[in-house]
């Protein structure tokens, strides 16, 4: 079972602030830049399929970027000049400290997540191309951050030198496709902007709260919380990579139309129907042309009907339950999608940013009605084996 310690340690990234000792963006957090590197990584390691053919063990790049994010909290506000330094010359014993730190909130689940997390940092020869891949989308998420920073501290002492280490860093993982490519700046770099505009869009946005996080953040929450999820079902590895990145662009569309509260889709009969069917023309017209055409119908599948399970029966896409998922389709082929899993892990984010605002004393109307109704929709709930009543239950005011 997912413990409650380990979700709340996931939104403590939304509370690590990035370049503090920089001007910058009010609210340039650890959580946003997580997020953008795994849209990141998913590009990278896209293009390297798509244009080299490279065998890519999705599963292994998934829980990857959850340990790196992992490691990242525990080991939050040093300097990257001095972490770089640490783990150059202490880095095991770092890292056996991290795994130390983490022992109690990753037990209980359905597999060893601790055991893995220690060979992804042990083993030298584990998971090698995944590992290149997000390293090259960390310093390429952080370079979008720096392009912003340095515009707004240019001429203050050091800069310059952190320019040339980011660019160095770049510059060796040249032999990826896919840094190629973005060097470039076409397309798929303007797409990586696009995306990255959605940490600047806030969440609840008419309420005041604490810790405040963008829609950006909100995506990866509920990937990861789909991640655990996944694994706890024993989910085949396709399906393992369905429910993650489904869950990571289940928000894509307001990048153009913006954060639609609740409310405004419920008020008028029909309303919800028109908002998702102008979502769906502005992503044809604005995002896909700057994606690959090969790229185009998996990400329809994650974000057409984003909350619909469904598999793939030959070439038809046939809607079904995740109950059904779990008895007849947890295979490959079937390119199995939980989209209730990813709603309900939509609805417990929601639902915990609601009751850390509130534990933070900094409650609204919104905030406090928003977290009676999804506890009353949840309390009870079991989606495909998951008890979703137990997770809500743990953050009960």
């Amino acid at each position: 079972m997912i413990r409650k310690e380990l979700l709340e340690l996931l939104f403590e990234a939304a509370s690590i602030q990035r370049w503090n000792d920089h001007i910058r963006p009010e609210h340039f957090t650890e959580l946003d830049k997580q997020a953008h590197k795994m849209v990141y990584a998913y590009v990278l390691a896209k293009i390297e399929e798509t244009d080299r053919g490279a065998v890519i063990d999705w599963p292994r790049l998934i829980e990857g970027g959850l340990f790196e994010f992992l490691h990242r909290i525990v080991l939050t506000d040093i300097k990257p000049p001095i972490y770089y330094q640490l783990m150059a010359e202490k880095g095991a014993q770092l890292n056996r400290w991290v795994l130390e730190k983490l022992k109690d909130k990753v037990t209980d689940l359905r597999v060893d997540l601790l055991a893995q997390m220690e060979q992804y940092f042990f083993s030298s020869d584990h998971s090698g191309l995944e590992k290149r891949i997000l390293k090259a989308a960390h310093y390429l998420a952080t370079n979008w951050e720096f392009k912003i920073i340095y515009r707004l501290n240019e001429g203050l002492y050091g800069l310059e030198e952190t320019k040339v280490a980011i660019t160095n860093q770049i510059e060796e993982h040249y032999d990826l496709a896919g840094v190629q490519k973005l060097a470039l700046s076409k397309k798929t770099s303007n797409f990586l902007d696009l995306v990255g505009q959605l940490r600047f869009q806030q969440r609840w946005a008419q309420s005041p709260r604490v810790p405040r996080t963008s829609v950006m953040g909100h995506m990866l929450i509920v990937a990861m919380f789909s991640y655990l999820c996944s694994v706890e079902l024993e989910a085949c590895p396709k399906r393992i990579y369905n429910n993650y990145f489904a869950a990571l662009f289940h928000d894509l569309p307001e990048v153009l139309t913006r954060d639609i509260v609740s409310p405004v889709k419920r008020s008028v009969a029909g309303i919800e129907e028109i908002i998702k069917d102008i979502e769906q023309r502005q992503m044809e017209e604005r995002i896909f042309p700057l994606l690959p055409p090969e790229w185009h119908d998996e990400l329809k599948y994650f974000t057409d009907n984003e909350f619909a399970s469904k598999i793939y029966e030959g070439e038809r896409i046939r809607v079904v339950s995740s109950d059904e998922i779990n008895k007849s389709f947890n295979r490959d082929h079937f390119s199995p999608l939980d989209g209730e899993i990813i709603k309900a892990c939509d609805q417990l984010a929601a639902y915990i940013e609601t009751f850390l605002s509130i534990s933070h004393g900094i409650r609204s109307y919104h905030l406090e009605e928003g977290n009676r109704q999804l506890y009353s929709s949840y309390s009870n709930q079991i989606i495909a084996g998951i008890n979703f009543g137990q997770l809500f239950s743990y953050f009960k005011i």
